[in-house]
């Protein structure tokens, strides 16, 4: 029971570490990838708190080193899914009985977890599973993730602090209640603070979560698991299964109790689980909530008062940091033609710097792309480039499988703003760019508006602040993150909330208020303390 308006911690930002030669930071992080390498992992399920193997076992490795094995973990099946699901359900009265403070300091221990004992072993993990540089998994897996709880946590207060007004002689009360049922949380690969902030922002709301990682991410998801089990989660308010994705969907959509969903992957996805909602609506006990961050087609649009040298930068980390595979990385850029000689010299120099290679060199920028099937997709999309007499390869173009799935940073010139790699989300290490006159700069913004269906993230370069005032009224809807004079990545909590709209998701701004929002069900509760004792009104009255 609350006795007390608790105040919770003030978040800030947790502060990235930079890994410099020498630093206790880097030896710690050296000695947990060697660690990690020695051994391979057994990685069971985690239904209701307890251990689940099943003897199914499917090989992790290194994306950039596929030789190499990492782990084993056990793979469920649709029996799995309906105990995770029994495991929620169970646990979740005591869960949203309990006393909202106690609910927060659990994960709030969880992010401290996370800034300490256990930073390099889930850095390590993301670096090894997911081929993400040091900078990108400290960024990602420790500081991100640790953003989320914190601030979330510091959300929910005010959140709960929203009350409506009272009248006299009446006490108007406003509980945001869990959703009835339970929460589905389908997170991706590349992000593993997305991983942990999917099923976490729900479960701190109350709700009960049935979690299923994509396989790609499951070496690091089950570092989070381990976080939360340590900072005291009870069993079966966040079960993680490791099963097939419409083998899961066939029981969790047609289940009764399925309160809502948490997702981030690819768009197509996302609308075929909204039409399989859709099409089973009548079965559920309330309607779902459907919360989604999907794909990106993000751009880079240049004017010509833009600095040479800080496109050619935010151009270089905003595509090919973790090799291009973020929705919001920057994948098609419109250069005006005066600029245009100047900045190729430029960034054709600067990616001839960035060596590749496997993570545990700290020199290298580009590791390898998640999968073979990930590479396969982006080497169709190069090799179609280099046999199309209207796209000029400027840089990269190679790629080779034979250690890991490595592709070489590239940029395509192309002469047709509609060509395919201008349009079609790749996710990968290609940047398209559209060389424009500088006279016809209103028809490329609308060029910017109308080429993709997403609108996730996106940027304008200018010195000219009637250029920036312009573009930004009217791009208002190509990007739910926009970006003036800086790449269209990078999204800090509490910072820049994240998430886009169209083909992009549904905008409820994960690292914000918003998000949590959607993981209750408010309840208005009206007490007037001298109820009325007769029917009649004043007007009634004779005259």
């Amino acid at each position: 029971m609350t006795y007390g308006f608790y105040n919770v911690p003030v978040p800030v930002n947790e502060p990235i570490k930079e890994y410099r030669p020498g630093s206790p930071e880097r030896e710690n992080l050296k000695k947990a990838l060697a660690e990690l390498r020695s051994r391979e992992e057994d990685i069971p399920m985690y239904i209701n708190g307890a251990e689940v193997r099943t003897g199914k076992t499917i090989r992790l490795a290194p994306p950039h080193d596929h030789q190499h094995t990492l782990a084993y973990f056990h793979e469920g099946d649709a029996q799995h899914v309906q105990q995770a699901i029994d495991a929620a359900l169970q646990a979740k009265e005591a869960w949203a009985a309990m006393s909202w403070e106690h609910r927060a300091s659990i994960f709030l221990k969880a992010a401290e977890l996370i800034a300490g004992p256990y930073r390099a072993k889930i850095n390590a993990a993301t670096m090894l599973g997911q081929s993400k540089n040091v900078y990108q998994a400290e960024i990602d897996s420790a500081c991100e993730l640790i953003d989320f709880l914190r601030f979330n946590a510091y959300f929910m207060t005010k959140i709960y602090q929203q009350q409506p007004n009272s009248s006299p002689g009446v006490w108007n009360r406003q509980e945001y209640r869990p959703l009835e049922g339970f929460i589905f949380a389908l997170t991706p690969f590349n992000f593993t603070a997305i991983a942990g902030n999917l099923p976490a922002a729900p479960a701190m709301m109350g709700n009960t979560i049935v979690w299923k990682p994509a396989y790609q991410q499951i070496y690091s998801a089950k570092v989070i698991m381990d976080v939360f089990q340590e900072a005291g989660l009870p069993n079966g308010v966040i079960n993680l299964i490791y099963v097939d994705g419409p083998l899961a969907g066939e029981v969790i959509f047609n289940h009764a109790d399925f309160g809502g969903i948490h997702f981030t992957g690819s768009t197509k996805v996302f609308q075929n689980i909204w039409g399989i909602i859709g099409s089973t609506i009548h079965k559920y006990r309330s309607y779902p909530r459907i919360v989604g961050e999907t794909g990106g087609k993000d751009f880079v649009l240049v004017h010509e008062s833009a600095d040479v040298e800080e496109v050619v930068v935010a151009l270089i980390r905003g595509a090919f940091e973790y090799q291009g595979q973020k929705c919001s990385a920057a994948s098609r850029a419109y250069i005006p033609s005066t600029m245009w000689p100047q900045l190729k010299e430029r960034l054709v120099a600067e990616l001839a710097t960035c060596k590749m290679g496997g993570v545990e060199d700290f020199t290298n920028f580009i590791n390898a792309v998640i999968d073979e099937r990930s590479f396969g997709k982006i080497a169709r999309y190069i090799d179609e480039a280099k046999n199309n007499e209207g796209v000029e390869i400027i840089a990269g173009g190679g790629y080779d499988d034979s250690k890991g799935y490595f592709v070489e940073p590239t940029v395509l010139r192309v002469s047709d703003p509609a060509y395919q790699t201008m349009c079609e989300e790749i996710f990968g290490p290609v940047l398209s760019i559209y060389v424009y006159k500088p006279e016809e700069f209103d028809e490329v913004i609308k060029l910017v508006d109308q080429t993709s269906p997403y609108a996730l993230t996106g940027s304008i370069f200018a010195k000219e602040r009637e250029v920036i005032d312009k573009v930004t009224k009217l791009l208002w809807h190509a990007a739910g993150n926009f970006y003036i004079n800086d790449k269209p990545t990078g999204a800090v909590v509490g910072q820049q909330p994240f998430g886009g709209a169209r083909g992009s998701g549904t905008n409820d701004k994960a690292g914000s208020l918003l998000n949590l929002l959607r993981w209750v069900s408010a309840r208005t509760i009206k007490e007037t303390f001298v109820p009325p004792r007769q029917i009649s009104y004043p007007f009634m009255q004779a005259e």
